[in-house]
């Protein structure tokens, strides 16, 4: 808050100068007429309250200078009780004020006649001369306020500079080290008072921000390797160039944090925004209520999980819950299809791959999803497609959770939990030699077989009236539930696909639908007509295995469509993976009728 009192010493200063300068005493006045500053006669009462103060309560409200040179008999004095004995001989008081607001007053005083003289004889010099020492006093006065709001916002600033995670530094225009905060003392394992005042250049190699002081054009989260103190780091940096009133520049502020950090995080909010439980996956019957239990004693553990089950049986959303459930259920869930990524791409998004690896390997390399996973889990679905070689890898990974990067000579520590997934009869696979038997062993320390949908048929109304909500609501469609002829449908349907279809079907009714209650001309045709496909074993033609696959997956893409979404459809209504369907595609040489 503005005041005179902000300012004592250096307005006694001034009335010491004028008073010596002009030869009249000088008294200055606050708002609540306490005198702050006074020389002479007046000196001694500084601090005290004026008893009358007539003439300056009349400054203060008017704003507007006044000069008696007949003190005691001026228009303003007739109420005062010393009219007529005032021993003040005459004086100028002029308003100090700030912004259109008086804060005071400011007096020169003549207590004799000599001094009386001076006033009367140079008295518009004078009240020009004092208009200007309220103006000095009054800029005075804003200059202490402004650098108090300065000061204030300085420490308000670096509070929040050093609350913030990332590290923050910056340089003036010589490229000097001005600011840093606590983030970046840890991050460097160096006190601020090693770095403020030094160059930027003998502390730290490879900042790039003499670049920026240079050109005048920052840039958004680069990756830099900067050395400091023979220490390594590997850092996402963000940089500000400073503008100065002239528009050059005065100097960068920048922002980073550990590479590594950053990225784990990434991939954590991308993998993980989809947080499930045990409370979401729907189902009362007894054989979905059985896995269930025995999932939620597995999640206690940090053991290997191998989950078995044909497609759309919602082996993710099985997986997901059990590490949300596990003593690690904040840390970060990576997913990956071991079947939907190429065998050669497949290795550097597990491992990671060093600088320089292979042709079109980033700077600094990358690391894989064990890495990022590190206090997590990693969820390998359709793990029976992996290669032998990338068995051998994983096997090495769950004996001794060590990793090595592609093109990488040092091994990693991590600390995960692995979960499996296949569709596939490993032990199969074992015996005909395209799965390793050590890592079967590794990998099924826990068996979870998940029930096909037909063998759980309790829970199909439940699902169905789960998703029914779900896509009515995104769909923005009134429909309110199923009508019987549709819900038999739905129960004597032996839905291959299993509840990954079911989905699909609920969703492709929404679409059609057009009253309140899905009818059975709403469902899918296989649905519908699923009752006339099957024929007497007696009366049916025999075909080739072969054949009949090709027309399966023929007649599934003409019905969903050959585009992306179609594929994905038509495969899981087939109970095949993505993956398989393309092979499939490929190998029989299918095209768009």
């Amino acid at each position: 808050m503005l005041s005179l009192m902000q300012a004592r010493e250096m307005e006694q200063r001034v009335s010491d100068a004028i008073a010596a300068a002009l030869k009249v005493e000088v008294e200055i006045i606050n708002a609540n007429l306490v005198r702050v500053a006074g020389t002479g006669q007046v000196r001694a009462d500084v601090g005290s309250r004026l008893l009358r103060g007539l003439v300056n309560k009349h400054v203060l409200q008017t704003g507007k200078h006044v000069f008696i040179n007949e003190p005691g008999f001026h228009s303003l004095c007739s109420s005062c009780s010393l009219s007529g004995t005032c021993f003040y001989r005459a004086y100028i008081v002029y308003p100090i004020s700030v912004e259109d607001r008086v804060l005071g007053t400011i007096s020169l005083v003549a207590f004799n006649e000599e001094q009386k003289q001076t006033l009367n004889n140079n008295t518009e010099t004078l009240i020009d001369f004092v208009g200007r020492m309220a103006d000095l006093i009054s800029g005075k006065i804003m200059e202490r306020e402004m650098l108090k709001d300065k000061i204030v916002m300085a420490g308000r600033l670096e509070a929040v500079v050093d609350a913030v995670y990332e590290g923050v530094l910056a340089i003036n225009e010589h490229g000097i080290i001005t600011h840093c905060n606590r983030s970046a003392e840890k991050m460097f394992g160096m006190p601020k008072d090693q770095l403020l005042g030094q160059p930027i250049q003998r502390i730290f190699e490879d900042m790039p921000l003499l670049q920026v002081l240079k050109k005048g054009k920052g840039f958004n989260s680069r990756e830099y390797f900067v050395n400091a103190r023979s220490k390594r780091h590997h850092l996402l940096i963000t940089a500000r160039p400073v503008r100065s009133g002239e528009g050059t520049c005065a100097g960068v502020v920048a922002t980073f944090r550990d590479f590594r950090e950053a990225q784990r995080l990434a991939y954590q909010i991308v993998t993980t925004q989809e947080m499930l439980n045990f409370n979401d996956i729907i189902g009362e019957s007894k054989a979905i209520r059985e896995v269930k239990n025995k999932a939620q004693k597995i999640a206690r553990s940090n053991s290997t999980v191998l989950i078995l089950g044909e497609s759309g049986t919602g082996k993710e959303v099985f997986a997901r819950a059990i590490h949300s459930a596990g003593p690690h259920g904040h840390k970060p869930f990576m997913p990956i299809n071991c079947g939907a990524i190429p065998e050669h791409l497949l290795e550097s998004e597990l491992f990671g791959y060093e600088e320089g690896a292979f042709t079109g390997a980033r700077r600094g390399g990358k690391p894989g999803k064990f890495e990022l996973a590190n206090g997590g889990t990693v969820f390998l679905d359709e793990i029976g497609n992996m290669s032998l070689y990338l068995q051998a890898k994983l096997l090495r990974v769950l004996q001794e959770r060590q990793i090595e990067r592609v093109g990488g000579t040092r091994l990693i520590h991590v600390d995960i939990r692995v979960i499996a997934a296949t569709n596939s009869d490993l032990q199969e696979m074992v015996r005909r030699g395209s799965f390793r038997e050590d890592l079967f062993y590794r990998l099924s320390v826990i068996p979870l077989v998940l029930p096909p949908l037909r063998e759980r048929r309790d829970d199909i109304p439940a699902l169905l009236e789960h998703y029914r909500h779900r896509f009515a609501g995104l769909l923005q469609k009134n429909i309110t539930g199923f009508s019987e002829g549709a819900l038999k449908l739905c129960l004597d349907y032996h839905w291959p696909g299993n509840i990954r279809e079911l989905i699909n079907a609920v969703e492709y009714a929404i679409n059609l639908e057009e009253g309140t209650v899905i009818e059975p001309d709403s469902l899918p045709p296989r649905l519908r007509h699923h009752e006339n496909s099957s024929m007497p074993v007696n009366t049916m033609e025999i075909k080739p295995l072969k054949c009949l696959e090709k027309e399966a997956i023929n007649g599934a893409l003409n019905l969903y469509g050959w585009s992306e979404e179609g594929k994905t459809r038509a495969a899981a209504a087939l109970g095949i993976s993505r993956a398989t369907i393309y092979r499939k595609i490929s190998k029989y040489r299918l095209n768009q009728d």
